[in-house]
């Protein structure tokens, strides 16, 4: 089984993923998605999982569906007790990768408007607001996982505006990844 995860209905519908996918709506933020993720881990031992949502460009050089190989945290602010994307005391490394090439990706419980240089020091290309919880589910589950971005902003002044604008506008590119996967299998991953 092949689970999709997706933050919210107006990213990607019920009705129109294709047979052979199970999809969860998780809600927004990295608690809503780490509470979703665990639930259909434990439920369901999927061989893969999906993370597909929007995000804002860093830089503006992402654009349109992309694939994220590698998810750091961006709100993590425990200094002095480690640095700035780092959790303290924590087992697991501040980075998640997935093994596939990819856009790196930044998840934090904000909605980015505005230009933040440690962000372009970490060679961050886009922001979200769910990735690392779910990549962090799957990595301690020993689940395979893989993300989609539909880059909807530039993270910027008027990335609100463009984030409404064009929050559905990836879903039929989303479904043609969908369907290469479907039948892949262990090769999925």
């Amino acid at each position: 089984m092949i689970v999709v995860i997706v933050a919210l209905e107006s990213e990607l519908s019920r009705r129109t993923l294709p047979r052979g996918f199970e999809l969860v709506h998780a809600g927004v933020g990295k608690i809503n998605a780490a509470l979703a993720t665990s639930a259909v881990l434990h439920a369901h031992r999927p061989e893969l999982v999906v993370n597909y949502g929007t995000a804002g460009a860093i830089g503006g050089a992402a654009r349109g569906l992309v694939e994220v190989g590698r998810v750091i945290q961006r709100d993590m602010l425990a200094v002095p007790l480690a640095p700035r994307g780092v959790t303290p005391f924590d087992r697991d490394g501040p980075e998640i990768a997935n093994g596939r090439p990819g856009l790196c990706c930044a998840s934090g419980d904000s909605f980015v408007t505005a230009s933040d240089a440690w962000l372009q020091q970490q060679r961050v290309d886009l922001v979200d607001m769910e990735l690392f919880a779910i990549a962090r589910a799957c990595a301690r589950a020993q689940v395979p996982w893989r993300a989609y971005k539909f880059v909807t902003d530039e993270a910027g002044e008027a990335a609100a505006d463009d984030w409404r604008a064009r929050v559905g506008d990836g879903e039929a590119l989303f479904l043609g990844v969908l369907e290469s996967l479907r039948g892949m299998g262990e090769g999925a991953h």
